[in-house]
């Protein structure tokens, strides 16, 4: 109901007014650098929304948001490894969620890789710590561009369904997942918002509310990905997505081109309800690996983590532990 009432306010400011609208930070929740009061961590030029919980001695387990442009809110269960002997941080990725905005064009596959090795590097306590990773959607695609960039510093990767390791598959993926018509109900909603909220290319506010209007068409009912409904979200980020579209169809990505040679054994979760990945997908990005075990999670789609964490809490620590 408050999103609608926000919506309708916005209609009535930019339809009825002969004034330009004034947009207030009311749209979206503050980001850190407009809120002191959040935690945040402050990496390779930029302010990050970032927690962290357990022992800081203790093996460190990063976690890598869907997006890009999301954050870690649907996925703070992971939280529960810290009483299990690992250190587990939490960060919203550059861009995203509550952390600090960047234009358009500002952002690179290699960015973000240098920002995920300055949130290891701030929180390990020492040189022989050991590091893993946890990667949900784009997220693990993350988890694999940085293992393929840097396959001796993470000792342990979860991956729950990536989108895609390579373009080509990512093409894949989404043809399977999200495949919207025309003149769709769901892509009539999307563009609605259109005909009222208009923003420039880095109009961060704007943009990421209106962001947030559209997405409700993923877990609309009988979706391909198995997604049971919404899950909580603190903000979007909208500029960051655009951005890393564009790099994706203007200059492509292979997240694959040395995984053969990641010593470690792997692990891939997928939800039986995605009908978009399932087994077959699991098997061809598994397969870029030496080792990697494929765990079904029962129920639930590609939003495992939040709807089904029982069932994904046992089959991760009992890899996290094997390779402690």
């Amino acid at each position: 109901m408050k999103e609608v009432i926000l919506f309708l306010a916005m209609v009535c400011a930019l339809s009825c007014s002969d004034e330009a609208p004034t947009i207030s930070q009311s749209l979206n929740r503050p980001t850190v650098v407009e809120d002191s009061l959040l935690p945040s961590i402050f990496v390779n030029g930029t302010y990050l929304h970032a927690e962290a919980f357990g022992n800081p001695n203790d093996p460190l387990l990063v976690f890598l948001h869907g997006g890009p442009g999301g954050d870690y809110r649907n996925a703070l269960s992971v939280r529960q490894l810290a009483d299990d002997g690992f250190y587990v941080v939490f960060y919203d990725q550059r861009g995203s969620g509550l952390s600090q905005r960047h234009d358009h064009g500002s952002y690179s596959i290699q960015l973000v890789l240098d920002d995920l090795s300055a949130v290891i590097g701030h929180y390990r306590s020492t040189a022989d710590q050991k590091v893993f990773l946890f990667g949900h959607s784009w997220g693990a695609m993350l988890a694999a561009a940085y293992i393929n960039e840097y396959p001796m510093r993470v000792d342990g990767v979860i991956f729950a369904e990536p989108g895609g390791f390579t373009k080509e598959l990512l093409d894949l993926y989404a043809e399977n997942s999200r495949p919207l018509s025309l003149f769709s109900e769901e892509t009539n909603d999307i563009l609605y918002y259109d005909q009222f909220l208009t923003g420039g290319e880095n109009d961060h506010e704007i943009l990421d509310y209106k962001l947030s209007l559209s997405t409700s068409f993923a877990y609309q009912s009988g979706n391909a990905e198995g997604i049971e409904g919404p899950s909580p979200i603190w903000r979007y980020g909208a500029v960051v997505l655009n951005n890393f579209v564009d790099i994706a169809e203007n200059d492509g990505f292979d997240f694959t081109t040395t995984l053969h040679e990641y010593p470690k054994r792997v692990l891939f979760l997928y939800g039986a309800l995605n009908q978009a990945y399932g087994l077959s997908f699991a098997q061809t990005e598994s397969g870029f690996f030496r080792q990697a075990d494929l765990v079904e999670i029962e129920g639930t789609g590609h939003e495992m983590i939040y709807f089904q964490w029982d069932q994904v809490y046992p089959a991760v620590l009992s890899y996290l532990n094997s390779l402690k």
